[in-house]
């Protein structure tokens, strides 16, 4: 049995409340947040091409193994972290 809250007659929790509150576009972000996410996204971005750029003249001049990997980990936490907020922005689509 679904308990719903007195207040809003919804389900307390659970998935029942996230698909009424998706149809009715309770969940959706604002015109703000999503301005915010994308500048945030954008500035991801920038730092990832920089590190790409680095690990590249790190590679050529013969740096130790060691920092360029150390490197490679955090562009490919960059990488994470870059895709996690586009799903905020652009969440899939199910088919």
């Amino acid at each position: 049995m679904i308990k719903a809250s007195l207040e809003t007659g919804l389900p307390q929790s659970g998935a029942a409340r996230n698909i009424i509150l998706e149809q009715y576009g309770a969940n959706r972000m604002s015109d703000q947040e999503q301005a915010e996410i994308r500048l945030a996204v954008a500035r991801l971005k920038q730092e990832h091409a920089d590190f790409d750029a680095a690990i590249n003249a790190m590679m050529q001049v013969g740096c130790d193994q060691l920092r360029i990997q150390r490197m490679k980990k955090k562009k490919l936490a960059i990488k994470d972290k870059l895709q996690e907020m586009e799903d905020q922005v652009i969440p899939d689509i199910i088919a």
